[in-house]
Parts: C-alpha cells; structure tokens; sequence
C-alpha cells in the first residue's frame, strides 16, 4: 500500500465490459521526505487506480496495487493493478503530523 494524491481523471468509453461504470483516477504517490521527515513529499511518478470509494481531485488516499488490488468485494473480477482502499484524514510520523485533510 502507499499514499498518493488524486490529480484527475481518466475516462474510457471504450474499455472491456468488466470496466464498464468503474471510475478512473490519477493518483501521484508520496512518501515521508527522506531528510527532515516532517513533511510528505512527491515520488514524481503517477499511476491510475480504480476508485471504489468517491474520492476526488486532491483527496489523499491510500492505494493498494499488484494482485491485492483484485481482493476487495468490488475488484475481485476486475483486470486491474491499482485501487484506491482508503481516503486518508491524518498521517503521523514519528510523532509529527505530516499531513492532515483539515489544513
């Protein structure tokens, strides 16, 4: 799993009929800032993921990706790498807030 952030969107009208009515995200994943470690910061890479949950453009969410992305009761059937599990509302390092939704 990782945390990323959405940066759009991404839509397909044609698609194999198990991805039909499933919405597609751009995520940007982040990780701990290597150095002060009191911030998150971009990895510079981007994925698309499926969104099972209604996040949107700027949510922070958690993403699970390879075959566990197929575990949850929405994913099980669908030929996908990358779903988000999770819209994040905090995240504590080392006893800091490096990211809070509310801010």
């Amino acid at each position: 799993m990782f945390l990323a952030r959405v940066t759009g969107s991404v839509v397909s009208t044609q698609k194999v009929p198990a991805m039909t009515g499933h919405k597609l995200l751009i995520v940007e994943p982040y990780r701990l800032d290597a150095d002060a470690r009191d911030r998150l910061v971009t990895t510079g890479r981007t994925f698309i993921t499926v969104d099972t949950l209604g996040a949107g453009e700027g949510d922070m969410v958690l993403v699970c990706q390879g075959s566990s992305a197929r575990l949850t009761p929405e994913t099980k059937t669908l030929p996908i790498d990358a779903v988000i599990i999770g819209i994040v509302d905090s995240v504590h390092a080392e006893k800091k807030s490096v990211y809070s939704r509310n801010d």
